[in-house]
């Protein structure tokens, strides 16, 4: 038993090792690998490496460097000059669940639409994605590129192996647009 135990703790402390350092030798933290309309993303490492906060020249907060959430405000900010009423919180923590489709999210100044939704997700977009059993804090992205079909998405901090850029099935089900991935709660738009 004492064992097993032991053996259990070793994997527990190598998984949250893992989310910290960088195991991809292809690329350094701070790097920059992809960018959209001038905007660029970097490279994290470990999902749960933070180097510092980002902080924009009037002292607004971006968030914690190179995380998912820092590049989409970042993005946000220089592509789109819009400032969050609320600078902090989680990737999770940008859909608001008491909201109905359509409503405006006070916290972040935008609009929010469900997952599925009425409104078809838009180019710039900000999408949201529920919390794992592996990861807490949930995840954001930026829609890149729409179709009649699918989405495609930017984002930050998808793992040390993840890539820069996903696309998923986009449908429409009984008049509502739906994002074909059972993690995205909805989507935000300035």
């Amino acid at each position: 038993m004492l064992v097993i135990f032991g053996i259990l703790i070793q994997v527990i402390i190598g998984f949250f090792i893992t989310k910290k350092i960088n195991l991809n030798p292809n690329y350094e933290v701070g790097q920059k690998i992809d960018v959209l309309n001038g905007v660029d993303v970097y490279y994290n490492g470990g999902v749960g490496n933070v180097s510092g906060r980002n902080l924009t020249g009037d002292g607004y907060n971006l968030g914690l460097k190179y995380q998912c959430v820092e590049f989409v405000k970042r993005y946000y900010y220089e592509e789109l000059n819009h400032k969050m009423p609320d600078s902090y919180g989680h990737a999770k923590d940008f859909f608001n669940s008491n909201l109905k489709d359509g409503e405006r999210n006070k916290q972040r100044n935008l609009n929010q639409f469900t997952n599925p939704s009425k409104s078809k997700p838009q180019k710039n977009d900000l999408v949201v994605y529920s919390e794992t059993t592996m990861n807490k804090y949930g995840h954001v992205s930026i829609i890149s590129n729409v179709t009649e079909n699918e989405i495609e998405i930017i984002q930050q901090n998808p793992g040390p192996f993840g890539k820069s850029r996903e696309k998923f099935d986009l449908t429409i089900e009984n008049g509502k647009w739906k994002i074909k991935n059972d993690r995205i709660l909805g989507w935000l738009r300035k």
